[in-house]
């Protein structure tokens, strides 16, 4: 059996792990690599094995950055089955589509500007026929259910807790004799965060594949979460400006949402209107009103009442591009949220454009940033920002609240080792920049072997 990290191995973003066993080669995500613009269009064009020799992917969930590669793969020659949970299946059925808009139209906007400096315009990665042609290979199974998706190698999907559908990858594997069992964590959620179930904690594998995204942080009480929320909003529109806020289409943008409608249900939250500006948000939304089988108890009950956690006075969805400009040009207070999450294409780009130089505003950062992207360079309130291949100078408040993320913090993480990994004889650190894999791999070493991987690494296991 042998492993070997072709993204998400010292960064966070393309992950990419290949498994070859009992004679078949799966790769566990297929995911788009986000970071500086040259170096990103390397990695998801060329990837490092070949994808016609692939026999399967599974896919841990739909989040970009693990599956947004999917159609260059199907493009490339990759012909077989993409293994999900439904609700997986569901929201990459939006969220590539919307990929390959995305990709078009800010190709077509570069390629403006590449135009007026003499330069060959760019391609996008793929388009919509790829993006079908990847569908069209999509098959789900249920969480719990063990299936044999190989001869000798066996599937069970356990939930993760991270976004709708996500999912821990749990194979069994038989092969000369002997059985073992590997978990691929995937990305893995918080304890009691709202929406979502808790992440599965009964798994026992021998070998450990976990993430390490906040290896070395900690998130804080979910109420002190909220009371910061509320107190940078308030502030902003104190001063009559707007509050813009890059969010993951899915999972991000649903849970801000359903604390915005907590804090208009207490009266903490002004009289403004609350634009969420992606067409991705309000499908991706409509798809997680069609799995209650995701939803923690709260929720459901929720939902059985008649209410919803994703509905209040104020909120509106923008669906057109003319719709959205027209934002640009209203001078009030307001919140607008808009993809992507890292900043690095779509709508935000161009409300960032609109908003940045004004001290007036505040972007509000809820999630983490990946090196190299628009959006960590935000964080770090660098003065000058290149968006859309012009310069800006940052003159709107930063703001950055880690709590909202959907990923498990140190403290979750190595409760996770305590019990899901409690029997491994192996532990290896994915999806996480080298400082936070460190800091995690110094919490959670113990009888096991503990291993941060590095990019294009291959480990045999006995």
């Amino acid at each position: 059996m042998r492993l070997t990290f072709n993204g998400a191995a010292g960064a966070v973003t393309g992950s990419q792990h290949l498994l070859e066993v009992c004679g078949k080669k799966i790769l566990m995500d297929c995911g788009m690599h986000q970071g500086h613009r040259r170096e990103s269009e390397e990695m998801n064009r060329n990837f490092p094995f070949e994808p016609a020799g692939v026999d399967s992917v599974i896919l841990s969930h739909a989040h970009i950055d693990h599956s947004g590669n999917l159609p260059t793969a199907v493009k490339s020659g990759f012909s077989g089955m993409i293994v999900s949970t439904f609700a997986t299946r569901d929201l990459a059925a939006i969220m590539l589509p919307d990929s390959a808009h995305i990709q078009k139209y800010d190709t077509e906007y570069i390629n403006r500007n590449r135009a007026r400096q003499g330069l060959p315009p760019i391609e996008p990665l793929y388009d919509i026929t790829d993006v079908m042609s990847a569908l069209e290979r999509f098959m789900s199974i249920p969480y719990g259910r063990s299936w044999e998706m190989h001869p000798g190698v066996s599937l069970r999907f356990l939930d993760a807790g991270h976004i709708l559908g996500s999912a821990q990858v749990e194979l069994t594997v038989r092969e000369e004799g002997r059985e073992t069992v590997l978990l691929y964590s995937g990305d893995l959620g918080r304890q009691d965060r709202p929406i979502l179930r808790n992440p599965d904690m009964t798994s026992r594998p021998d070998i450990l594949i976990m993430e390490s995204t906040y290896g070395g942080r900690t998130h804080g009480p979910r109420e002190a979460t909220v009371s910061r929320f509320r107190d940078v909003i308030q502030g902003t529109v104190a001063r009559g400006g707007k509050v813009i806020i890059p969010s993951f289409s899915v999972g991000r943008t649903q849970e801000v949402l359903y604390y915005i409608r907590e804090l208009t249900g207490r009266n903490e939250m002004p009289d403004i209107p609350v634009f969420v500006d992606s067409p991705l948000s309000f499908d991706a939304t409509e798809v997680y009103k069609l799995h209650p089988e995701c939803f923690d108890a709260e929720t459901r009950e929720l939902l059985q009442s008649g209410d919803s956690p994703f509905q209040f006075e104020n909120l509106h969805f923008i669906q057109g591009v003319q719709e959205s400009k027209a934002l640009n040009h209203v001078d009030e207070p307001m919140i607008i949220m808009s993809a992507s999450g890292m900043c690095e294409n779509g709508r935000i780009l161009h409300h960032l454009k609109n908003n940045i130089e004004d001290p007036k505003c505040t972007v509000l950062v809820v999630g983490f940033m990946a090196a190299n992207t628009l959006g960590r360079r935000i964080v770090e309130k660098e003065p000058v920002l290149r968006i859309l291949g012009e310069e800006y100078r940052r003159r709107a408040e930063v703001e950055v609240i880690n709590g909202f993320s959907a990923h498990a913090d140190s403290d979750d993480l190595v409760r996770y080792r305590e019990t899901v990994g409690a029997d491994a004889r192996r532990i290896i650190l994915v999806h996480g920049e080298r400082d936070q894999s460190e800091a995690l791999a110094a919490r959670i070493a113990g009888t096991a072997e503990v291993h941060i991987a590095e990019l294009g690494e291959s480990i045999e296991f006995d």
